[in-house]
């Protein structure tokens, strides 16, 4: 009659058993994780230069990046906010109800403190929503002239938010300090950046590479926040 095989007992201790275990689980999460399908994130911006300095950062994360091209018949969002911050909460809720996606959206834009903080949230629209921006440039300095404001100090604010549903599951604001250049300069980057002076460069944003801009820009600090709290929940 063939002898029953011993069970083998486990000798370790209780607190020793349940670290191995533990870590047995993390293995196996961090294997389910690796296997999973990437998550979709839209981001929701008409501005091909504002989704370059976005996909330039989020880029990196293991996500699948959707724009708005991605969902032609989606209705623009409204921009009815008093400021930046609400703004970006609603157009993060209104393509993230639209889409059913994981929805980050920013609003943004350039502040003159000798003008009220103007052009602010109507950046994009000031002066009339079809203007040049060489044209808005020139009404900023004749306004300024006509206020006799000697005072420069001038900003760009970005307002980002992050949601899912009907919830904002995160937001953040970047913001970069400069002045009003004493004129344009520079063909490069876009929007107010050739009369904003950034001065630890010493020149405007529209004078600098893209790197450097996006290495201090509002854009890019909110941006990193975002990249950082996705890396951590995503």
């Amino acid at each position: 009659m063939a002898k029953k095989r011993a069970r083998k007992t486990d000798t370790r201790k209780g607190g020793d058993r349940r670290k191995t275990d533990r870590r047995k689980v993390a293995r196996a999460g961090a294997a389910v994780k690796r296997n999973a399908p990437p998550e979709v994130l839209l981001v929701a911006t008409t501005n091909p230069d504002k989704l370059k300095e976005i996909v330039a950062i989020l880029g990196e994360l293991p996500v699948t990046l959707k724009t708005l091209k991605d969902f032609p018949k989606v209705t623009i969002a409204d921009e009815t906010g008093s400021s930046f911050a609400e703004n970006a909460r609603e157009k993060a809720l209104h393509y993230a109800k639209a889409t059913g996606l994981l929805t980050v959206a920013e609003d943004s834009g350039f502040e003159v403190d000798a003008l009220d903080c103007e052009p602010g949230i109507h950046s994009a629209r000031y002066l009339r929503p079809n203007a040049t921006y060489p044209q808005r440039f020139e009404a900023i300095y004749q306004e300024m002239q006509k206020r006799g404001d000697t005072s420069r100090a001038a900003r760009f604010v970005c307002a980002l938010a992050l949601a899912s549903g009907k919830a904002i599951r995160f937001e953040t604001k970047g913001v970069v300090e400069g002045e009003l250049a004493a004129k344009p300069a520079g063909s490069g980057g876009f929007g107010y950046d050739p009369i904003f002076c950034y001065p630890p460069y010493g020149k405007t944003f529209g004078e600098v590479s893209p790197e450097q801009k996006l290495a201090v820009s509002h854009r890019g600090e909110a941006i990193r926040a975002l990249r950082s709290h996705l890396e951590q929940h995503l």
